[in-house]
């Protein structure tokens, strides 16, 4: 457990991981000085309270922060490197993530289960943890998925899960995790990486310090991911058809303990959620989870808000929010994956810097039309072309309103906006409210 007592340290971003790092090195006598872009005029009452904790506030810009001064500065995900952070790094202080940090913090050394990849890392986080609770381990779940692993430190738990962020990743000096789960790595974030490498490196980096006494879990062939895992010493094992946890068609098989479940009991439907399956199934073993437990959550676990959860039927139409789905990869797996033949798709958001041309090519397969809004709207159109017919939409309730007008009976209507949602909404919770409360209002407010 590391020392913070009488430690000056500064906290850059000031979001509900950066005001957790705060309170946790005030409880630990550490002189902070927390940090945020935003004026006071836009600062949370979370912030402003943390100044009763002892914590000196500099808002509205960084420069009376004094970052190269510091013993130690605690970086935000969602923050890229600006200039006072470069000098800092320059100087030779020492800079670590809010995870870093909190693991580092912990009262106890607990197994952790780090859960990566740029699709399906919060369902299989969730997956994870519900094994390992209903084996009777206290279990914390969060980091990018929920609350923050800082809020937490004091707390005695048998295991932890978290799910981990590339940007997360970006600023570790000890994590280690006793499993380490990477899903896939599909173009995403490249506004913020100069290229695919960079971004796979990142999400890599929960490998590099584990030992032989831990597991690196990956798809099997899947070389990119591989080759991240073979940074560290863990022991490979590898999940999907012929891996090391076999997924059939028939069944999901962990061919070391012999534990096995049926498809048929799986609750989540999709052949990406057995793969989400048989990776949780790997973590959780790793972390002690029993038999009888795998098997009962196979049976019951109902998924998570935003992603493709059922909203409603309206004549004939089925609406589904798959907020969360917030690069091009998550789109297209939503797309393809519904049961409905044909699909009016709502899209759109802030551009992340990726290739719109598979969403182009799973409408043209699945699609009926698309609705398009935000920011990149008129890149998603382009890309999309001829492929199905489109429109604009200046809100949500314009955007549901329109596909329910495209859609036929039969069809679905998918909110699945393969962008992030920064430009028009807070985060993908708040998108997909928005989207929900529109069908209800079409609806006349029925379910």
């Amino acid at each position: 457990m590391v020392d913070l007592s009488g430690k000056t340290v500064v906290v850059v971003g000031l979001g509900t991981s950066g005001v957790a790092a705060c309170r946790l090195l005030a409880s630990r006598g550490a002189k902070v000085t927390g940090t945020d872009a935003k004026p006071r005029a836009q600062a949370s009452r979370g912030v402003l309270e943390l100044e009763s904790c002892g914590v000196r506030l500099v808002l509205g810009g960084h420069a009376d922060a004094k970052m190269a001064e510091a013993e130690l500065v605690v970086v935000s995900p969602g923050v890229p490197s600006f200039a006072e952070l470069a000098d800092a790094s320059r100087a030779g202080v020492r800079i670590w993530g809010e995870v870093e940090l909190a693991v580092q913090a912990l009262r106890q050394p607990t197994p952790i289960a780090a859960i990566g990849g740029t699709n399906g890392k919060s369902t299989t986080t969730e997956l994870t943890s519900a094994m390992l609770v209903a084996s009777g381990l206290a279990t914390f779940a969060g980091g990018n998925l929920g609350e923050p692993l800082a809020d937490h430190v004091d707390e005695r738990f048998d295991a932890i899960v978290l799910e981990v962020s590339s940007f997360q990743m970006e600023r570790v000096e000890a994590f280690r995790p006793r499993a380490a789960v990477l899903l896939n790595v599909t173009p995403d974030h490249l506004d913020r990486y100069e290229g695919m490498a960079e971004y796979a490196a990142a999400k890599g980096n929960a490998f590099v310090r584990q030992t032989e006494d831990d597991v690196a879990i990956v798809p099997v062939s899947d070389e990119v991911c591989a080759a991240q895992a073979r940074r560290g010493r863990g022991r490979l094992v590898t999940f999907g058809p012929g891996g090391d946890v076999d997924v059939t068609a028939e069944r999901i098989t962990d061919r070391g303990t012999g534990i096995s479940v049926r498809r048929a009991d799986l609750s989540l439907s999709g052949e990406h959620n057995a793969m989400n399956f048989a990776a949780a199934m790997a973590a959780a073993i790793a972390l002690g989870a029993k038999r009888e437990a795998i098997e009962d959550v196979a049976r019951t676990f109902r998924g998570l808000a935003h992603r493709m959860a059922f909203v409603a039927e309206h004549r004939g139409v089925r609406f589904y929010d798959d907020s969360k789905g917030t690069n091009v990869g998550a789109s297209v797996t939503a797309l393809l994956g519904a049961k409905e033949p044909k699909v009016v798709l709502l899209a759109g958001g802030r551009d992340k810097g990726g290739s719109y041309a598979p969403l182009a090519s799973a409408l043209r397969a699945k699609g009926r039309a698309a609705v398009l809004f935000g920011e990149a709207a008129e890149l998603i159109a382009e890309a999309v072309g001829d492929a199905v017919p489109t429109s604009r939409a200046a809100s949500m309730d314009d955007a549901v309103r329109a596909a329910a007008e495209l859609a036929r009976e039969g069809d679905a209507v998918l909110l699945s906006p393969a962008c992030s949602s920064f430009d028009m909404f807070r985060d993908y919770k708040h998108r997909g409210d928005a989207f929900v409360t529109a069908v209800r209002k079409l609806v006349g407010g029925g379910s």
